[in-house]
């Protein structure tokens, strides 16, 4: 695979395992009570180390096991690696399908995330239509012509639970257009059954698309309150604004929840009394899917669509004893409140307006059907049968890709992803130019030849952040501290080096690698080791002079742990990457570092006493990298093909980008970046931030391929 660099899946368990063997042995100490494991996503490990601390303090048995994510999370537990794993609905869906492993994990949800307001509720949201109460109408046929309220694009009761019951009724038509996008489907749908509506948000990822759509569909966005913006705040979104929609503006039905109803219409909600409000709920109806229409009051039960079942704690077949893991999450949610700790929040899923109540143990099978959620969360109605091939031609690419398809489609994102594995990159652009695939990631200086040979077409990227050029570039920088005698490439002999990575690490590897050969310091990059004094660069080899100034996880006080992590290219390593490097630099550990520009922009530390080391034999500040860098690193580029037809590669960039979206901003659910199985840099950048749509300005291919090829870049 593209520049991966395997190393030993120790590397980001080793903390957790020493803390777990450690807490057991502190266990041996005390009470023979079970000491329950919890797994975290890596992201919450500090958190777990301090909620270890704080349960200890209470005399709550607890340990904790670290996952990569959430998804590595319910395997862990499954294989019984682990006992509890805190989890949504989606989550649970993983776990049912995981067909391979559900059977034997005996997954159980034995106590839920509830809310204080609604303590006793069996579900934490049901979702309801609401309507005026003399409209004439007698069945979900009737909803044909009508003014529509939702919540918003893409959410449960306003959008997913609509369509997915009025598909499943007959009432929405025509969703399986090949020649759409899966949400143009829907959005089409939607246009045809309702007359106007208020449906905000953001209709794809990609913004001309976004735009394109709301122009088309211009209707569903007619009862908002700027119709031309569609999109959040709108006083005619959400729950209470579908409401309001209705009531003051035109709307003949509301997609929301019952919660919100009752707190609209000044009813009382679980412990909370009534409210009294302006609007008068004798003046409308629950409509039922079964066409009939129920009042909206404090005593009459609300007919629903379906409901979202609550989060919870998921445990294994393995955990006999539910009573004592109950009574264990139930103390841990209290004292979390108690001590307003990040770990009650990150790992228990709590917050103030929520507690963790024990419930009677269900399958997570049974937990989604009873609430008629499975199918909504299957749904498939704007992508029947549709696919978004993506070739991958390495076993740690495949593993990756399944997951990432796995994750997306509990998450809602279509078409539905598969994975196809060949043997190397010119097997998966033969596919791509024969239309065996639709989808494959490569790094930019393989983009010309795809285009000119394969007929391939660029259509996302990698984002980096801020650091990094407009069209994603990574600028590789050599940094030095002001008044070091370091003034030129030759200087560096003998001297000790950070860099942010080992092989394959553009910044932190090739482009010294590159300049020091040029120079004619260096034979190649066999001669690194041997002309710097000491270096960290994780990934090298242990025992090799590469690693000598690496130190390890160097906030546990454990040398079994320091040692077990030394030089592993993952977070435990506090070099690791490019602020690592820096932190290597300023400890005094290295007189260089070499490093992405990006890796500055996660030092809180004052960079003003840090210089850049130039090529050409000069030191500059560093805001001089455009003159002074050791070359730029290409970005990772997602291709298709340009005999796709334009709705079909929307639909490819919707998906693709809405997957990247959602994980940039919640890597504890899945890594969509960072440390593999033990792999780095497996199909994205462990760097990287999020996804961007590629047009007509990025002109770059040329000289992104003469880059690949002078830096070696595999």
């Amino acid at each position: 695979m593209r520049f991966a660099t395997r190393v030993s899946l120790a590397c980001c368990l080793a903390v957790a395992a020493f803390a777990k063997l450690a807490a057991a042995d502190g266990a041996q100490d005390g009470s023979p009570a079970r000491v329950f494991t919890i797994c975290v996503p890596d992201v919450y490990w500090k958190e777990c180390t301090d909620m270890i601390k704080d349960s200890a303090m209470n005399g709550i048995p607890v340990t904790c096991i670290s996952g990569r994510d959430r998804y590595e999370c319910i395997e862990r537990v499954g294989r019984k690696e682990a006992d509890v794993v805190a989890v949504d609905p989606e989550d649970m869906y993983l776990a049912v399908k995981d067909n391979a492993l559900a059977a034997k994990a005996g997954y159980s949800i034995v106590e839920q995330v509830r809310t204080k307001e609604e303590p006793d509720a069996i579900y934490r949201y049901e979702a309801v239509a609401v309507i005026h109460k003399d409209l004439d109408i007698q069945n979900v046929q009737g909803l044909r012509g009508l003014k529509s309220c939702h919540t918003g694009v893409g959410r449960n009761v306003g959008y997913k639970i609509p369509i997915t019951k009025l598909t499943n009724m007959g009432v929405l038509n025509n969703l399986h257009d090949p020649q759409y996008s899966a949400r143009e489907n829907e959005l089409r749908a939607l246009s045809s059954l309702f007359s106007k509506g208020c449906l905000v948000g953001t209709w794809s990822p990609d913004p001309a698309i976004n735009r394109r759509l709301k122009q088309t569909y211009s209707n569903m966005c007619a009862l908002c309150e700027k119709p031309e913006i569609c999109d959040y705040p709108d006083i005619y979104s959400g729950y209470e604004g579908a409401l309001r929609c209705l009531a003051h503006n035109g709307g003949q039905v509301a997609w929301t929840k019952v919660i919100y109803v009752k707190r609209f219409f000044g009813l009382p909600v679980g412990v909370t009394p009534a409210i009294p409000t302006a609007e008068n709920p004798a003046d409308y109806r629950y409509f039922c899917p079964d066409g009939s229409k129920v009042a909206i009051d404090a005593n009459t039960k609300p007919c629903t669509w379906a409901a979202r079942p609550w989060q919870g704690y998921m445990v294994n077949g393995a955990v006999g004893d539910v009573q004592a893991v109950q009574k264990e999450l139930t103390d841990l949610g209290k004292l979390g409140e108690k001590e307003k700790a990040a770990w009650w929040k990150d790992i228990m899923l709590l917050d103030p307006k929520t507690l963790a109540v024990p419930a009677p143990a269900v399958s997570p099978e049974d937990h989604l059907k009873n609430s008629k959620y499975l199918d909504v969360i299957e749904r498939n109605s704007g992508a029947v049968d549709k696919l978004a091939r993506c070739c991958v031609w390495s076993a740690g690419d495949l593993d990756k890709c399944r997951a990432i398809a796995r994750s997306a489609f509990s998450r809602d994102i279509r078409p539905k992803i598969e994975c196809i594995l060949e043997q190397n990159q010119e097997a998966c652009l033969k596919s791509l130019k024969e239309d065996n695939t639709d989808l494959l990631v490569v790094q930019g200086g393989s983009v010309l030849r795809a285009v000119k040979e394969y007929n391939a077409k660029p259509i996302l990227a990698e984002s980096y952040g801020e650091g990094s050029t407009k069209l994603g570039e990574r600028p590789a920088i050599a940094l030095i501290k002001e008044g070091s005698t370091i003034k030129a490439l030759s200087d560096l002999r003998g001297k000790k080096s950070c860099h942010s990575g080992y092989k394959g690490d553009f910044a932190g590897w090739n482009a010294p690698v590159r300049a020091l050969k040029e120079k004619g310091l260096i034979a190649s990059e066999d001669k690194m080791a041997d002309f710097f004094g000491g270096s960290c660069a994780p990934g090298a080899p242990p025992e090799s002079k590469l690693c000598q100034q690496c130190v390890g996880s160097i906030d546990s006080s454990d040398e079994r742990v320091r040692n077990a992590t030394k030089c592993k290219p993952c977070a435990d390593e506090a070099y690791k990457g490019g602020k690592g490097a820096v932190d290597c630099l300023l400890a005094g550990s290295g007189d260089v570092a070499f490093l992405p520009l990006t890796g500055l922009t996660q030092l809180k530390n004052n960079t003003s006493n840090l210089k850049l080391l130039c090529p050409n034999g000069n030191v500059a500040p560093i805001n001089d990298w455009q003159t002074c860098s050791l070359g730029l690193d290409p970005p990772t580029v997602v291709l298709s093909s340009a005999s796709k037809s334009e709705y079909a590669l929307e639909e490819l960039i919707h998906a693709v980008l809405a997957t990247g979206n959602l994980y940039a901003k919640r890597p504890d659910l899945l890594q969509l970046s960072d440390i593999w199985n033990g792999e780095t840099n497996i199909l994205f950048r462990d760097e990287g931030k999020g996804l961007v749509s590629v047009d007509k300005s990025w002109d770059k291919w040329d000289k992104w391929q003469e880059t690949q090829q002078l830096y070696g870049i595999a």
